[in-house]
This record gives C-alpha cells, structure tokens and sequence, in this order.
C-alpha cells in the first residue's frame, strides 16, 4: 500500500498563486488545501491535520507574522514564508516568530518544492518523544530562562540580555536537557537557523559566556564528542 501523502497547507491571498502552487505540489505528489486568510487557515487546520504550511508574509487584516506567532504558540507544524519584499530584516522577523524557512517572491516552484522537502526532512529527523514542555520558565542550577520575556536571569537576580540566537539554542537546550543532541537535531528543533549550522560552535561559546560556563570545563552545555551539545542540569518547568 502506498504511503499517505504529506498534506500542505498554502495560504496566500493572491488566487494566481494559490492556483499554480496547489497543481505544482500536487503535482509532486503531495496533498494540497489552500486559504486566502487567517480565518480560511484556521478552518482548514481544524477540518484535517497538515503537514507543512506555506504561508504569505502579506495577507489582508492579520498579516503573516501574526499567523505565523499564532501557530508557534499553539502547534510545530513547520512553516514556510512566503513574501514579495526583499528587505533582510522581513527575513530575520519571520524566522524570529518561528518559521523554519524564508523564501522571496518571485520564486521557482521547483525551489519552493526543495524547500519543502528539506524542512519535512529536517522535521523527521528527530527522534521520538522530543516535543517541548509548556511553560513560562526553566529553572536550571540557579539560573532562570523567562520564555515569556526572552531573557536569562542569573543566580543573583540579575537580568542576562540573549540575542535571538542565543535564547533559541537556550530554549531548544532546557526544552530537551540532559540529552545529547546533534547538530542535525539542534536545526531541526530551531537552535540554529538553516545556513547557521556551521556557526553552532560559536553560538554555544557565546551562550556559555553569557552562562558564566567554563570554556575550558564547561558544567552545564557540555561537548559530547563525535556527537553534539547537552544541558547537564536537572530543569524544573514553572
């Protein structure tokens, strides 16, 4: 029996677009809904599980960014931008509310398909059980990470500014403490953002920095060598 295809959800407002996507990726094999606004995506995701939504930046009433916050606050279903600017800072907000990738109109149908591809790829390369915890806050050896404000608070009470980056390798980290995740999983789980996987390194030096953690002999993001990154701390989720 053949597998059940992934089902896409394409939400855009310009019909053309929407028309032309539904037969490309339908075309490539999967499933495909379409909607014109927040309102038809809501209703399409309540009538049948999706697996990958493509989503305009320029929607009328609630624009992409909006949806896309919407859907990282309730759901993992991976994300994928549309929009017809070409200014980087559109790109960095819409990976900042969690989208898993960012494409420019005009655009190739055939690289939207690989990107589509890629991030289901990516997706199902985690393992099992590795959904985050609800919560406000992590508490881990005396530190606090205040999901709601985006920042660190260190064992005095004082406040740690995170960049984006940093929270985000912070967040993916407590969320799956004391498990060793490699650099496949940290992208996959949105620690690094695609292309930023060489620069993990990095982002876990300035994170221990920021932790007050020994480079030399790290106590809580540890190297597991040959095999990636571990918050070595017990964690309780407030």
């Amino acid at each position: 029996m053949d597998a059940t295809p992934d089902h896409l959800l394409v939400v855009d407002d310009d019909r053309e677009i929407r028309s032309l996507l539904a037969e490309r990726l339908a075309a490539a094999g999967y499933k495909v809904s379409t909607a014109q606004d927040g309102a038809e995506m809501r209703k399409a995701l309540g009538r049948a599980a999706v697996d990958l939504v493509v989503l305009d930046l320029n929607l009328p009433k609630e624009d992409g960014l909006t949806l896309c916050r919407e859907l990282r606050t309730t759901s993992s279903i991976p994300i994928i931008m549309l929009t017809a600017r070409g200014e980087p800072i559109d790109r960095v907000l819409g990976l900042e509310m969690g989208a898993d990738d960012y494409l420019a109109k005009p655009f190739e149908p055939r690289e939207l398909l690989a990107r589509i591809r890629s991030v289901l790829r990516r997706t199902r390369a985690l393992p099992g059980n590795m959904e985050p915890l609800e919560a406000k806050r992590v508490r881990f050896s005396d530190w606090t990470l205040d999901f709601e404000h985006r920042h660190l608070i260190d064992p005095a009470g004082r406040t740690v500014v995170l960049s984006g980056a940093e929270f985000r390798l912070l967040r993916v980290l407590v969320d799956h403490a004391n498990r060793v995740l490699s650099r496949e999983q940290l992208l996959a789980l949105g620690a690094v953002r695609q292309g930023e996987d060489r620069a993990i390194d990095l982002q876990v030096s300035r994170l221990r920095q920021k932790l007050a953690d020994d480079p030399r002999a790290p106590s809580l993001v540890k190297t597991v060598r040959s095999e990636g990154y571990v918050l070595a701390s017990p964690v309780v989720f407030e």
